[in-house]
Formats: structure tokens, C-alpha cells, sequence
């Protein structure tokens, strides 16, 4: 089962600090300088704690890290950040415009601590690879600060919209009825409302309806690894199970709310509604570069294999949405390419994995384009050696533009219904294979273990 806790959270006092100025976007989304700006903008902003700058004389003593944990345990001291009186959920809305388009549309869902669940257990699927690195880094982190300042993204299902109706009250004409505690817009210009549930009765209410939901990991892989192995060490440590509630017999009366068995058993997480609109998927494009001998005309010549190739006059996006199949689009120096995959050699090339995985744009363009056609090997491509992953396409057109990639390759997004096949079947898609549009905000609540 999904358990779920309510938690008294950190947040910050808006009567302190300009809220706006100290919200961050999540760390694997923050360019360098997006960063300073973050730095500029309020010696309190978050980035000082999710992703600090490091010092060439940082040393195990004195590190990006523990300069987070200094900061946190300042601010808390300085009432910066303040422990809410009483344990509570949050109501959470994102009011934004589909990118590239004039669609606007709102996603719901709730902040809750969430039960940290092995992927053997089937409670919690995946949906894609992770980086090593990545998990290193916020494990190093997480040890220095044992907070979390970041939500992770968990997507489930419920065609009743129980947790919607009883947060947010719609009214008959779809407006909410009760008027939110915080509102911030972003600098994509997304608002952000929140609203403060702590009514015991109502809590409970929501605690039952996610009890038999699976949940399916949108944001946040690594985090959520990271979280699962230190809990996994600290179960062992405590001697405590951490599988097993607190609360034996689980049952929940109105004045009573569930808490983890230890605090790191949980961590911070917002739940969406697969159900319900609002829900973007935004596609990830791939750029390669640091290839001393890559030839634009030789890869194309290999590609035939696979792909019908047509060239393009302009690098733009229509003829992917128009295929209407598995496709990409090729972008090198000296050429536009559409590259439309031909079925029956594709599935004879992917038949050591499952149909369902073969049928992906995702996984196409892994195994077959970047591997067989390019060259990169699987463990380079987890290394992030050869590749970066972007969500503009223009970016991607000026980085092989500027001489700074050797080719990139465009690609449609993932639609919903083909990651909540991959994920609860229990297959994986390659890092990045998704990008949910628009990101939680980090900063709106904080879970202190201490």
C-alpha cells in the first residue's frame, strides 16, 4: 500500500523575505547562470542549500555541503525558516502556458511525506534510468543537511479525483473555493498557489484514498534512489523495519495521524493525478558532441539501414508531428535530415528487448541512432560523455551551429499513456526520456529529519 504522512514543514516567513526571491527551480534544472542569479537575488535563497558553489580549496571540513547545513541550521535559527505549529499537507496548483504554444492549462496535485518503498515492493515504479554521479552528489548532500528542500514528482491514478475534491473545493464553475495561503510566479511565468491543509478529519480522508494507489516516479529519480539507500542504512542502524508503520493495525480515527516508523523512512513528495488535465510532457532532445571523427555523410549512409531519410531545408519541429510514426530529425553542419524508421529492421535490431520498449521513439534513438549509427557506447551514454540532453531545440541547432556538437537529434515527447505502460510492466526508458513541464518549485516546504 501508498502510505502517505502529514508533517509540520519548514517554510519560510514571507514576513521576513520577499518569497518570490528565495524559491528556486529543482537543482538538475539550474544553469550556471541561473544560479547567480538565484545567488543575486536573497542572501536566503535556497540555491545556497540544493546547489552551492563550490571553492577550489573545499576540502571534507569545509565543503559546498556542509556550508548548505550551516546555512539551514542559520536560517532556522534567525526564524528565516519556521517549523509549522501542527502536522499539515499542501494543497499545490501550477498555472502555466504549454511552451510553443497559447494553451493554458493547470496542473493539481498535493505535498505530502510519502513512504520510501525498494521497487521490488511494487508500490513505487520508475520510468527511466538514472546518473550515477547525480545519485552521489545528492547523497552527500542529504548526509550534510538531513533535509529535503526538493519534492519528488509521483504521478498515480484515480478517475474519481478524490484528493482533488476534497483540497481545492470546485465550485460549480470549475473556481476554486477556497483562496490559496501563498501564490509566487516563476521566472517562465508559472504561478504557484499552495494552501495549508492541517484539518485531522480531512487529512485522514486523503491518507485513505491513497492507501492502494501505485505511484510512478515523474521527477526525481534520483533523489528518490538516493533517499530509499540512506533509509535503507538507517533502518539497519535503528534496528527498525522499513516496511512497517509506526502504527501497527494502521487504523486511522479522526483525531489521529499516521507518521513514519523513523523520520527517514519518508520524504517530501508532491502527487498528481494521471487522470486529471493539466499534465505536460515535454520532449528531450539529444546533442552530441567531442567526436573527432564523425562524418555527416557516412552516418547517413548507415542509417539507411534503419531509416528512410528525407532532407530538410530548416531544422524545425513540424515534420515530427506530422510523421505520425517513429521518427527523428538529424541536425549537422552541413544538412537537415527527417529520418523515418523503417518497422522491420528496427524490431529485428531490438528483439533482445520487450515489444513494448522497442516501439519507443526513446529507446529507438538509444539503441539504434546514438549506439549503432553514432558509435556511443551504453556506458558513455550513462556517463554523459559524449551527450547533453536539451529542451530547446533552438539550443540544440546552435550548439552544432557554433562547432560545439557534432550533430543533434530531434525528438517527439513521450506521451503519458506509453510511460504508465513502461513503468507499471516494470521496464525502464533511458535517462531523460522524459520532462515534465512545469517543475516544482523547491523552497514552498522543507522536511527537517532533525
Amino acid at each position: 500500500m501508498a502510505r502517505i504522512y502529514p508533517f509540520r514543514a519548514l517554510r519560510y516567513d514571507p514576513a521576513r523575505v520577499p518569497m518570490g526571491d528565495v524559491v528556486t527551480q529543482p537543482y538538475d534544472k539550474i544553469s550556471p547562470e541561473m544560479q547567480q542569479r538565484y545567488y543575486d537575488a536573497s542572501p536566503y535563497n535556497l540555491i545556497r542549500v540544493i546547489l552551492g558553489k563550490k571553492d577550489p580549496a573545499d576540502t571534507e571540513e569545509s565543503s559546498v555541503y556542509t556550508r548548505a547545513a550551516e546555512s539551514l541550521t542559520a536560517w532556522r535559527k534567525d526564524r528565516i525558516l519556521l517549523e509549522e505549529a501542527e502536522p499539515a499537507l499542501y494543497g499545490y496548483a501550477q498555472t502555466y502556458k504549454v511552451p510553443g504554444t497559447e494553451e493554458i492549462r493547470e496542473r493539481r496535485g498535493f505535498i505530502a511525506l510519502g513512504h520510501l518503498y525498494d521497487y521490488a515492493d511494487k508500490v513505487v515504479y520508475r520510468h527511466e534510468q538514472t546518473f550515477p554521479k547525480h545519485k552521489s552528489d545528492r547523497m552527500s548532500l542529504f548526509k550534510a543537511t538531513r533535509t529535503y528542500c526538493e519534492q519528488i514528482y509521483m504521478l498515480y491514478s484515480d478517475p474519481a479525483f478524490t484528493a482533488e475534491k476534497l483540497i481545492f473545493g470546485a465550485g460549480k464553475n470549475g473556481t476554486d473555493t477556497t483562496p490559496a495561503d501563498l501564490a509566487i510566479t516563476d521566472e517562465y511565468g508559472v504561478v504557484h498557489r499552495v494552501w495549508k491543509l492541517t484539518d485531522p478529519t480531512l487529512i485522514n480522508l486523503i491518507v485513505t484514498a491513497m492507501a492502494d494507489k501505485k505511484l510512478i516516479i515523474a521527477d526525481g529519480h534520483h533523489r528518490y534512489e538516493t533517499s530509499v539507500a540512506y533509509a535503507k542504512e538507517r533502518s539497519a542502524q535503528l534496528r527498525l523495519p522499513l516496511g512497517q508503520p509506526r502504527d501497527e493495525d494502521e487504523k486511522l480515527s479522526p483525531g489521529h495521524l499516521p507518521v513514519p516508523a523513523f523520520p527517514e523512512a519518508a520524504m517530501m513528495m508532491t502527487f498528481v493525478n494521471m487522470d486529471a488535465p493539466g499534465i505536460t510532457i515535454l520532449p528531450t532532445h539529444r546533442v552530441v558532441f567531442g567526436l573527432d571523427q564523425f562524418d555527416t555523410e557516412a552516418f547517413l549512409t548507415r542509417a539507411e539501414e534503419f531509416f528512410d531519410i528525407e532532407p530538410l531545408v530548416t531544422a524545425d519541429l513540424e515534420p515530427l508531428v506530422v510523421s505520425g510514426a517513429v521518427a527523428f530529425i538529424a541536425v549537422a553542419r552541413d544538412g537537415n535530415h527527417l529520418l523515418k524508421a523503417k518497422p522491420a529492421a528496427i524490431a529485428a535490431a531490438l528483439k533482445d528487448i520487450s515489444p513494448r520498449q522497442a516501439q519507443l521513439d526513446v529507446v529507438q534513438l538509444h539503441r539504434i541512432v546514438l549506439e549503432r549509427l553514432v558509435g556511443l557506447t551504453a556506458a558513455s551514454i550513462t556517463n554523459a560523455e559524449n551527450i547533453r540532453y536539451v529542451r530547446e531545440a533552438e539550443d540544440a541547432v546552435a550548439q552544432v551551429r557554433s562547432s560545439a556538437a557534432n550533430i543533434a537529434f530531434f525528438i517527439r515527447p513521450v506521451t503519458l499513456d506509453q510511460l504508465r505502460d513502461i513503468s507499471l510492466s516494470g521496464d525502464v526508458m533511458p535517462q531523460k526520456s522524459t520532462d515534465f513541464y512545469p517543475k516544482l518549485l523547491s523552497g514552498l516546504a522543507i522536511y527537517a529529519l532533525d
